[in-house]
């Protein structure tokens, strides 16, 4: 009983009150029967047995609906209000008028709220200061590295990148899509990274030249020089552009971590999540196709700024203009746009073995499979559905539309990307990042958790996204 809902306890209490009133009901009959003695009065005893049954599940049944709207699930909304506030830095005031039959109980956590937020105190000064002069010793870094024609790519002991500027990423870009936490070898010969390791530590040098062959057959050269004691390693290669932008992407925390060998045992915010969306000529994947499709990627907790997927999809057909009424993607904006064929194999290379995640999940992986069927790429991915992670984290009877899930997370979609792909894409991740550390809060850490958990919401049917 523990680990059911608080809606389903308070079901299943009605249900044994239904039961045990009516089995009383019928034993107080029956035995009324038995002590009357008339063999002919059955009749009117199974009568009025019916009529007493049917009348008490009827009345039990109109006081439970009236329990679970007006109790239950104001509890559980105002509990997932808390959670959200405490864990997302979400700071609308909690609504008391939804369980306002709760008598004071939703006005005093609505005055809790309140006044913790009010007392919460600002950074201290010295920490803002702190924090600014980072900032900026940072920008300073980032222009002395623009100057050094050199593409850098850093990398852990386990080849997983942690590092890499806006050369490399051009440089990454030909052989397969730049990802932070990607293996090198997704772009570089893994015998020569290997072979050229092995002579460093072999003569104890750092550093040393090397020539490399991407997974296209291009030859790439420059020095590769090791850091820290078997901590990894830096590839300082030529530039293809030596005078292009050089924005860098990275995450020093994905040092401490090591790539999981068992996924269901992985931390959450360890994983590594594709978030994507597609936009259709329609809503059936048999007859209709994708017109667009969108994706960024999470890796530690946090949206990767940079590595975004964005592209229109020739769907081979005219757009119906319902469709377009939404989505605003018209015939011509797709006629020289890839086919579908084309842009999965692209995704499928962006999408690597990260968890995929979207806002009503059945939806959009059918759009992926019906292409697929027949090729030789599959997405055997691991996939998560915001809408049934939405029902773990405010319960099963709050609106799961991702408008209503980005509101109550205080996650902001501009009108001018809503119902595009990419626009869709990142507001999902933003509200995924969010329920990350409620999740947690509640106890949920692993990926089997969370998916032992969401088995409870599959009822759940699909919404429009």
């Amino acid at each position: 009983m523990e680990n059911l809902s608080l809606r389903l306890r308070v079901f299943l209490f009605f249900c044994l009150m239904a039961l045990g009133s009516v089995t009383l009901s019928f034993a107080a009959l029956f035995i009324g029967y038995r002590q009357l003695g008339l063999s002919d009065a059955l009749s009117p005893f199974v009568t009025a047995g019916a009529l007493s049954g049917f009348g008490i599940l009827g009345l039990v049944v109109v006081v439970w609906l009236l329990f679970d709207e007006n109790v239950c699930k104001p509890i559980e909304a105002l509990a997932a209000g808390l959670r959200v506030r405490t864990h997302a830095k979400v700071h609308q005031d909690i609504e008391a008028e939804a369980a306002k039959y709760l008598g004071d109980l939703a006005p005093a956590v609505a005055a809790i709220h309140k006044k913790l937020s009010a007392e919460t105190p600002n950074a201290p000064e010295e920490a803002t200061q702190r924090i600014a002069r980072l900032e900026a010793q940072r920008g300073q870094f980032l222009q002395i590295l623009s100057d050094i024609p050199v593409a850098v790519i850093v990398a852990r002991h386990d080849h997983q990148i942690i590092l890499y500027d806006g050369q490399a990423a051009e440089l990454m870009e030909r052989e397969c899509p730049a990802r932070l936490n990607g293996s090198v070898f997704d772009y570089l010969d893994a015998q020569s990274i290997d072979a050229a390791l092995a002579q460093l530590r072999k003569h104890k040098t750092l550093r040393e030249k090397i020539t490399l062959k991407g997974c296209s057959g291009a030859l790439y050269r420059g020095h590769i020089r090791l850091f820290g004691e078997d901590a990894g390693y830096t590839l300082m290669l030529e530039p293809l552009s030596p005078d292009a932008a050089r924005p860098l992407v990275y995450d020093f925390d994905l040092l401490d971590k090591e790539t999981p060998s068992d996924l269901d045992q992985t931390a959450l915010r360890d994983l590594t999540f594709v978030v994507f969306d597609s936009e259709t000529t329609g809503l059936d994947p048999a007859r209709d196709a994708v017109v667009q499709l969108g994706a960024v990627r999470i890796v530690n907790g946090k949206i990767v700024a940079g590595e975004a997927f964005d592209t229109l999809v020739n769907p081979g057909r005219p757009i119906p203009p319902g469709s377009t009424a939404v989505h605003h993607v018209t015939d011509a904006m797709v006629a020289d746009a890839p086919g579908f064929d084309v842009v999965c194999r692209r995704f499928h290379q962006f999408t690597g073995d990260a968890v995929l995640i979207a806002h009503n999940a059945p939806f959009d992986m059918a759009f992926l499979r019906q292409q697929t069927k027949g090729q030789d790429i599959t997405f055997d991915n691991a996939i998560l559905d915001t809408v049934h992670l939405s029902a773990v984290v405010f319960g099963g009877s709050a609106e799961h539309t991702l408008d209503a899930l980005c509101q109550r997370l205080d996650v902001q979609i501009p009108e001018d990307v809503r119902h595009t792909a990419l626009g869709d894409a990142l507001a999902t991740a933003q509200a995924l990042v969010a329920m990350i550390p409620i999740l947690e809060a509640r106890g949920l850490i692993t990926f089997q958790d969370i998916r032992a958990e969401v088995r409870k919401h599959k009822r759940i049917l699909k919404v429009e996204a």
